[in-house]
């Protein structure tokens, strides 16, 4: 299975989030200031693999019971910081008698990630801890904030979506 994708597709979330970004004066609709949590990963149920299909359900499933694998923190002072639990959620699921089953992982299971950030048009920037930079288009609508999944720019992952954030 290709659910090494996901993986992939997670840890560039991850090192996206590792640099973060705020400006009071964009004009994406709202402030970047808070911790996201990734609630789902939209994709078109008819043309998305099941690898994408895979991913949403596990974000889906573990965020129904406050339990949350990636978590982007952005500060006032510009720096960031992401919490990345995707591997072990991917490795712990079942499909079993009584149906799809992921733990909540531990605080053991995370990887961390910080950086720095500017948030200017809807844009973020990320430098990381390598200062290498990202660019990534987001959208902020109240507490929700949506990247399109193929902007990342992921080896083996073209097609459409969107991940889902939720500001607490």
């Amino acid at each position: 299975m290709k659910i090494k994708t996901i993986v992939l597709l997670f840890a560039v979330a991850l090192m996206w989030s590792c640099s973060s970004d705020k400006d009071e004066n964009s004009n994406d609709g709202g402030s970047i200031v808070g911790t996201w949590d990734a609630v789902a990963l939209i994709v078109d149920a008819d043309t998305a693999s099941i690898n994408a299909e895979i991913g949403n359900q596990i974000l889906q499933f573990l965020s129904r019971r406050e339990c949350y694998i990636i978590t982007l923190t952005f500060n006032e002072d510009l720096t960031a910081a992401a919490r990345n639990a995707v591997g072990t959620a991917i490795e712990t699921a079942s499909l079993g008698v009584g149906g799809f089953q992921v733990p909540c992982p531990v605080a053991d299971d995370f990887d961390t990630a910080s950086g720095t950030y500017t948030y200017t048009n809807g844009v973020v920037s990320l430098l990381d801890e390598d200062g290498l930079t990202l660019e990534v288009p987001v959208a902020i609508n109240g507490d929700e904030m949506t990247i399109n999944a193929a902007s990342l720019q992921l080896a083996d992952f073209d097609e459409a979506g969107e991940l889902v954030f939720k500001r607490r």
